[in-house]
């Protein structure tokens, strides 16, 4: 991927957090050039105790942060919805995600769920299945991701990268409004996979 932006070199963790999937990603900047340098989830279903996923969360955060030594972390703020449990939940999810960049004095910068869709698809309403298209147009991502709460994660790293250095793709990325008939036929597929592989596509609460 190539980008319109001034020389830089930097690593930056994205985290999507969740209480049941916490999706991450990895991406490197060296100057114009973005590299994706992993993605993946830390599954947390097989822990009934929410403080036992807590410490996991905090682990695998400061695992990552001492692997990559990244210069910036960004994470997605909760959506508070109608149910507040899960609300207050997700909360603690970030919290501890956060506690782990600022136990390494890693600069952290959050963004609205919306905010990263709208960075990357040109639309905050996309959804997963299209926020990941997107990425493995701009990234060249090849691999379909097992859980897409990683893809996510990438998304908010990308998002970071995207609003702090004002850099958007050279080649104009089409919104869902003006999405050609043959890409929407590539949209159903998706929609397909989706009905397909439900055990991949997982509820973040």
């Amino acid at each position: 991927m190539i980008l319109n932006v001034a020389m830089s070199s930097k690593i930056i963790i994205g985290i999507d957090p969740g209480t049941v999937v916490m999706g991450y990603g990895v991406i490197s900047v060296e100057g114009s050039k973005v590299e994706v340098l992993a993605m993946g989830v830390v599954a947390l279903d097989k822990f009934e105790d929410h403080y036992v996923r807590l410490r996991l969360i905090f682990e695998k955060t400061l695992s990552l942060i001492e692997q990559y030594l990244p210069d910036e972390l960004a994470i997605e703020s909760p959506f508070f919805g109608k149910n507040m449990q899960i609300a207050l939940k997700l909360g603690r999810v970030q919290g501890i995600a956060m506690a782990a960049a600022l136990y390494r004095d890693i600069p952290i910068a959050e963004y609205a769920p919306r905010k990263v869709k709208q960075s990357i698809t040109g639309n905050g309403n996309a959804t997963k299945e299209g926020v990941l298209m997107m990425l493995q147009q701009i990234l060249k991502i090849t691999d379909i991701p097992q859980f897409l709460d990683a893809s996510d994660g990438l998304a908010v790293a990308l998002c970071h990268h995207l609003q702090t250095h004002n850099a958007l793709p050279k080649n104009k990325v089409e919104t869902s409004s003006k999405i050609p008939k043959s890409k929407a036929k590539k949209g159903n597929q998706w929609g397909s996979f989706v009905n397909n592989n439900q055990d991949r596509v997982l509820n973040k609460s």
